[in-house]
C-alpha cells in the first residue's frame, strides 16, 4: 500500500512539474507601478498612453474606448488601436500603448464641444497575476477650465471581484501551502454537494463484492485501503483532467461527458449490475491476473488496480462538477500556464471531496454484514443501484420522456424483483409485512413515472406535471430564457439592450445546470428579481465551434455559469459559476 500511495505521489509530481512553481509569489507589482497612466490634449486629438512596468503586458481584445457624455457611444472599431505580439493564444501589448482618439470624430458623433471619453483596459503580469479591468478618463469641458491644460486622469475604482476570480487571485497572493490547504477546505465543502453522491453507491459496491470475497467479511482497515486507493485515483483524474482543460482551453465537462463515452459507461454499469445479480462473474482477464498473481500478495494487489481503474474512470466519467474552486484553478492555470501549483492544488480538493468515501471505507468493516444470505440481498440492491447509475448518466443525453419511462420500468422491476408478488405466509413477522408495503411503493412509484413518460412529462419529481398545469398557461415560476447562438449574436443583443442582461451557459448533461432550474429559478424572490433583466441562454450541450467560442470570449471551462451585463458592460463581480442556493443566488446579484 505504501508503495502504492509513493508512486502516486511522484507521478503527480512529474506530470505537473514545471519550472514556474515557486515558494515566494511576492514581488508582483502595484496597479500603479504597473501601468503610468496619462491623457492629454494635444492638437486635434486626445492621447491616451499607458506605459507598462517590467514583464506586464495587456490584451487588446480588452481595449474599449467609448464616448461617456453627452451620450454613450462605442467607437472602439472606429479608431486605431495599438501593435501586438501573439503571446499565450492571445493578442498582447508590451512596453508602451497608445491610443490617439480624433477630436473631429467625436463632435461628429455627438455634436458638441464639451464631451467626456473612457478608455478602459485590462493588463496582466507574465509572473502569474492578471489585474482587474481598468479606466483612463477624459472630460473636455474640465480641461477647458484648466490653465494650463494639464492631464485629466481618473483610475476606475476596481470592481469587487467574483468568487471565480478571488479564488484565482489565492494562488498568486498566498504561500503554495496555503493555497493547498485552502483547496482541501474546499474539497471538504464540495463533498457535501451532489458532485460526489454518485462514487458513494460506486464505492460501496466495490466493498460488498469484497466483502463477499474475504473470509470473515471486510475488516474496518482492508475497507480503509480500498476506499483511499479509490480517492488516490479520483484525486489523479481531476488533477489530469484540470490541468488539460487549464492548459487548452476545453469544455471540461463537454469533454468527460461525451454521448458515447456516457453509452459505453452506462452499459459497464448495467454488466455490473448483472453480475451483482448472479447472471456472470467479472474477471480480470486471466493473461493479466496469471501476471499479477506471480508475487505472493498478487490476489491482493489484483483487488487494487480494479479499484483504482474503477476510481480513475469514475472521476471523469461520473463526477465533474464545475464549481468556483475548480473555476479558479482553471483560470490560473490558463492564465499562467503554471501546471504544477494549479494540478496540485485541484488533486488535494479532490482529497477533500473524498473524505465521505473514506469514512465509508473505514466504517465498512464495523457495519457491512458479513457473508451469507444477507450479502446477497444487500448485493442485489446494489445491483439495482448500479442500474440507476446508468439511467441517471444516460439522462443527460437521451430524451427526458425515454428517462421517465427507463426510471418506470427500474421501480417496477424492482417491486417484482424483490417479491412483490410472492404471498405473505401466515405468521410471518412485521419486518417482512414492511419489506412487502416497500415493495408496493415501488411499484406505485413506477406506475406514477410510467403514466407521466406517456403524457410528455420529463421530470421524476412530478410525472403528474401535465395533468396539474393548466393548459395553455405558463406558471408563474417559469423563466423565459430566449437562446443565443454566436457571439456577433451575442454582442448585438449587449449593444442595443435598454434593460440589465443575464446571459445563462448551459446542457442538457449538466447536473447543476439542472438543480439552477428546478430549485434556484423557481423560487419566487429570485422570480421576482430577474423580472427587471432581459433573459438569455447559451446552450452548450453540443460542443460546436460556436459555443467553443463563446466559452472562450468569457474565459469559461464549462456550464453552469451566469453572466450579467448592465449598459453594455459585464458586471463582472456578479460572474456566478456553479450552484448557488436562491439565498447565495440573491445576495450575489444584490
Amino acid at each position: 500500500m505504501m508503495k502504492f500511495f509513493i508512486s502516486i505521489v511522484l507521478f503527480v509530481c512529474t506530470v505537473f512539474a514545471a519550472p514556474s512553481f515557486e515558494l515566494n509569489n511576492g514581488g508582483f507589482l502595484e496597479p500603479e507601478e504597473a501601468f503610468k497612466t496619462s491623457v492629454a490634449k494635444e492638437g486635434n486629438h486626445i492621447e491616451f498612453e499607458i506605459v507598462l512596468g517590467k514583464d506586464i503586458y495587456l490584451y487588446q481584445d480588452q481595449f474599449k474606448v467609448l464616448i461617456t457624455a453627452p451620450q454613450k457611444i462605442d467607437i472602439t472599431d472606429k479608431i486605431t488601436l495599438p501593435e501586438y505580439k501573439d503571446y499565450n493564444e492571445s493578442k498582447a501589448i508590451f512596453d508602451i500603448a497608445n491610443i490617439s482618439v480624433p477630436i473631429t470624430l467625436v463632435k461628429d458623433l455627438v455634436g458638441s464641444d464639451n464631451f467626456s471619453l473612457e478608455l478602459k483596459y485590462q493588463g496582466c503580469s507574465s509572473a502569474g497575476l492578471c489585474y482587474s479591468p481598468m479606466s483612463i478618463f477624459y472630460n473636455e469641458e474640465e480641461v477647458a477650465k484648466t490653465t494650463p491644460v494639464t492631464n485629466v486622469l481618473e483610475q476606475q475604482p476596481q470592481e469587487p471581484q467574483n468568487e471565480t476570480d478571488q479564488i484565482a487571485s489565492l494562488f498568486s497572493s498566498s504561500n503554495p501551502y496555503i493555497v493547498l490547504a485552502t483547496f482541501f477546505g474546499f474539497g471538504l465543502l464540495l463533498s457535501l454537494t451532489p458532485c460526489v453522491f454518485p462514487m458513494i453507491p460506486i464505492l460501496s459496491s466495490i466493498l460488498v463484492s469484497h466483502s463477499n470475497t474475504t473470509d470473515g467479511g471486510l475488516s474496518g482497515k482492508k475497507g480503509f485501503i480500498l476506499s483511499l486507493v479509490y480517492v488516490l485515483s479520483m484525486s489523479l483524474a481531476y488533477a489530469l483532467a484540470g490541468i488539460v482543460a487549464g492548459v487548452f482551453g476545453a469544455n471540461l465537462q463537454s469533454a468527460l461527458q461525451n454521448p458515447y463515452v456516457l453509452s459505453v459507461f452506462a452499459a459497464i454499469f448495467v454488466a455490473l449490475a448483472l453480475s451483482m445479480f448472479g447472471y456472470f462473474e467479472l474477471r480480470v482477464p486471466a493473461f493479466i491476473q496469471n501476471k499479477i498473481s506471480k508475487t505472493t500478495d498478487g490476489q491482493e494487489k489484483n483487488g487494487i488496480v480494479g479499484v483504482a481503474v474503477m476510481g480513475f474512470l469514475s472521476a471523469l466519467i461520473v463526477g465533474p462538477c464545475v464549481a468556483p474552486p475548480l473555476a479558479g484553478a482553471l483560470v490560473y492555470i490558463s492564465q499562467t500556464g503554471d501546471a504544477l501549483l494549479g494540478g496540485l492544488a485541484l488533486f488535494v480538493m479532490s482529497l477533500g471531496m473524498g473524505v465521505p468515501l473514506l469514512l465509508i471505507g473505514l466504517g465498512a468493516g464495523k457495519f457491512m454484514p458479513r457473508p451469507g444470505g444477507w450479502m446477497e440481498n444487500v448485493t442485489r440492491v446494489f445491483g439495482v443501484i448500479m442500474l440507476g447509475l446508468a439511467i441517471w448518466m444516460l439522462e443527460r443525453v437521451i430524451n427526458p420522456s425515454v428517462t421517465m419511462m427507463l426510471w418506470a420500468l427500474l421501480f417496477i422491476g424492482s417491486a417484482v424483483y424483490l417479491g412483490l408478488f410472492d404471498g405473505v405466509k401466515e405468521g410471518c413477522r412485521g419486518l417482512k409485512k414492511l419489506k412487502k408495503v416497500f415493495e408496493i411503493m415501488l411499484l406505485l412509484l413506477g406506475i406514477s413515472m410510467f403514466v407521466g413518460s406517456l403524457s410528455g412529462a420529463t421530470n421524476p419529481l412530478n410525472p403528474y406535471e401535465k395533468f396539474t398545469a393548466p393548459k395553455g398557461i405558463t406558471t408563474s415560476k417559469d423563466l423565459e430564457f430566449k437562446e443565443i447562438k454566436t457571439l456577433s449574436q451575442l454582442k448585438d443583443i449587449v449593444k442595443n439592450s435598454q434593460k440589465p442582461l443575464m446571459i445563462k451557459f448551459t446542457a442538457s448533461w449538466c447536473a447543476s445546470c439542472k438543480e439552477l432550474e428546478n430549485i434556484t429559478f423557481k423560487d419566487d424572490v429570485v422570480i421576482s428579481e430577474l423580472s427587471k433583466y432581459d433573459l438569455y441562454k447559451i446552450d452548450i450541450s453540443d460542443d460546436t465551434k460556436d459555443d467553443k467560442e463563446l466559452l472562450k470570449h468569457f474565459g469559461l471551462f464549462g456550464p453552469p455559469a451566469l453572466i450579467f451585463f448592465e449598459d453594455g458592460r459585464e458586471q463582472t463581480s456578479k460572474r456566478i459559476v456553479g450552484y448557488k442556493s436562491p439565498q447565495e443566488f440573491l445576495q450575489i446579484i444584490k
